[in-house]
């Protein structure tokens, strides 16, 4: 770390202790320094999804831990919320930022006055891909990682027969992305050489990653395509509308849906056979790991500056013997 680097994140730290009081250093169970350290500023993409209120949770917690106080804001998915909730995490002194980014690029001009403000920006399950912005750390899943297990999960479920497939796509998060990029792969993996029993993406739809929004583009899906044999939902917000929207259009049986993420309530609907699978993410670890990234940073120590966490593929039999679901 050079010296200007050094001293700003110097600066930094003395503001946040001067602005907790400046509490006495002290040591609390398994030696963890309970000294209030400062405050980490967390603006979470929207706390609709139990994704990104399990981030809050466990970073909150973990945060606790290392002498922090965590101050969590919903953008509900509006950049320019977004972006003044940085401008308020500035004025306010935190020592570092935490983001899940509503837009990948646009998101750029709020972290760039992070960066002049010398207050380091880090990233949680989304990144963001602005030019000319510094990022200290990002902790997120491996999405083309999980997209391709979707595409695995789809050919799986649509069998030799094939099929139209329709996506359910988030085109402002850039881990959606990926995760669509993944399964595409994945697909034209399975038709190459193929002339029978192919599998035809035939649209991609926004579907918001939310529940109601979800079931709005499947409403309109089902529409203007009824041959459709499957579904990848780029969540299980968006999963589970589209679910709605099949059940309620007489056509739940025919179509097969594979989602994404893994939280309990597409959990139970796989368990239940109203979603094929999921690849499952761990946003309990992202937020735990954020974290300690921050304080490894803010102490000068190395740490992974871009850490995945590869997903798992999560089918009915998993379900069965998971006892979150007892």
């Amino acid at each position: 770390m050079n010296r200007a680097l050094a001293g700003t994140l110097a600066v930094v730290l003395v503001f946040a202790l001067g602005a907790c009081g400046g509490a006495d250093p002290g040591a609390g169970e398994g030696g963890e320094d309970t000294a209030a350290r400062g405050t980490i500023g967390f603006s979470a993409m929207t706390l609709k999804n139990p994704f990104f209120k399990i981030i809050a949770d466990t970073m909150t917690a973990e945060a606790e831990r290392h002498g922090f106080d965590v101050v969590v804001t919903d953008a509900e998915r509006d950049v320019n919320r977004q972006s003044q909730q940085v401008d308020n995490f500035l004025a306010s002194g935190v020592a570092a930022i935490v983001l899940n980014p509503v837009d990948r690029i646009a998101i750029g001009p709020a972290v760039r006055r992070a960066n002049e403000a010398g207050v380091p920006v880090f990233t949680s399950d989304l990144q963001a891909v602005a030019e000319g912005v510094e990022i200290a750390g990002h902790v997120g899943t491996d999405n083309y990682q999980g997209g391709l297990l979707a595409g695995e999960a789809m050919i799986e479920a649509l069998g030799e027969a094939g099929g139209q497939v329709l996506v359910l796509h988030f085109k402002q998060a850039n881990s959606c992305v990926l995760r669509v990029d993944g399964f595409r792969h994945a697909i034209g993996e399975y038709n190459r050489d193929r002339t029978e029993g192919r599998i035809e993406i035939v649209a991609e739809l926004e579907g918001g990653g939310l529940r109601d929004e979800g079931y709005r583009a499947m409403a309109d899906g089902i529409q203007a395509y009824p041959d459709l044999a499957g579904v990848f939902a780029i969540n299980d917000p968006s999963a589970l509308g589209a679910r709605t929207a099949l059940e309620q259009a007489g056509r739940a049986d025919q179509v097969k849906i594979v989602g994404f993420d893994g939280e309990l309530a597409g959990k139970q609907a796989i368990r239940d056979g109203k979603i094929y699978a999921d690849p499952i993410q761990y946003p309990d670890r992202m937020g735990v790991m954020t974290v300690r990234n921050i304080v490894s940073y803010l102490d000068g120590e190395d740490f992974e500056r871009v850490h995945l966490i590869p997903t798992a593929l999560y089918r009915q039999a998993d379900a069965e013997q998971d006892p979150a679901l007892d």
